[in-house]
């Protein structure tokens, strides 16, 4: 038994501790790094054109790495819509302070604490059109936005909250990056379901540790919010704390 308990904490170690202490090291001499929530830049990373030139539908989803020592295994995800024609970008975020969801609070594609996002997805013209009433339905029926209901770790939080977007709405064909911590929470009465992209199997001890087998999001295995694993889609290994490094993962 204590040979076996023994192997356990090496893999621990090895697997989810190593990885995170090195990114962790990597992230203290950055010199980039936002002092403050004030000091930060919230600006348009430009990632999205301006409405006056896509009159197209838009449904997009981003991540960037959240703030100070957080930053060094989490990102904040987002959704981000625009009807055909429409003069203006939709912009859902759910956080830790307010209620419900936040709509509009940043610019649908800017900076979080500084850091410039990347896309998850982006669909556009008539396969966006069609999705945007379900992905607007999913933003309210989010079980998780009274006060309160927020917790960072190891959720309901921000990831919670567009995970439950795309579970609802398994044509937007996109998994979450390994760091947005708290994408796996479910309570316990959901310890066996379906992964989001609904094409495999998601098992969650309360986002405290768990497995996911899916053909959108590969091979996942959860330990205390840290992500390892493999996607077999588009070629890329899962590392805790750094992301995911391989094949861009974006659906277009």
């Amino acid at each position: 038994m204590l040979a076996f308990l023994s192997r356990v904490f090496l893999v621990i170690v090895g697997l989810f501790l190593l990885p995170l202490g090195a990114h962790a090291l990597w992230w203290a001499m950055r010199d980039d790094v936002a002092p403050s929530w004030r000091a930060a830049d919230w600006s348009s990373a430009k990632l999205l054109p301006a409405v006056s030139e896509a009159p197209q539908a838009i449904v997009a989803v981003y991540a960037a790495r959240v703030g100070r020592w957080r930053g060094i295994f989490a990102h904040h995800t987002w959704v981000v819509v625009k009807e055909a024609g429409a003069n203006t970008y939709t912009r859902y975020d759910k956080v830790g302070w307010g209620s419900p969801v936040r709509t509009n609070g940043w610019a649908p594609d800017g900076r979080w604490f500084g850091n410039a996002p990347h896309p998850i997805v982006v669909i556009e013209g008539e396969a966006a059109e069609r999705l945007i009433p379900q992905v607007r339905q999913a933003v309210a029926s989010y079980p998780y936005q009274t006060f309160g209901a927020y917790n960072a770790w190891p959720g309901p939080n921000s990831n919670t909250f567009v995970a439950h977007v795309i579970r609802s709405v398994p044509e937007l064909d996109a998994a979450l990056p390994p760091t947005a911590l708290g994408k796996d929470w479910q309570p316990w009465r959901d310890i066996v379901g379906l992964t989001p992209s609904r094409t495999g199997i998601q098992i969650s001890l309360g986002g405290y540790a768990g497995i996911a087998l899916g053909w959108v999001e590969g091979i996942e295995i959860d330990f205390m919010g840290l992500v390892a694993g493999i996607d077999v889609r588009r070629p890329a290994i899962k590392i805790p704390a750094w992301g995911r490094i391989g094949m861009d993962p974006i659906t277009w």
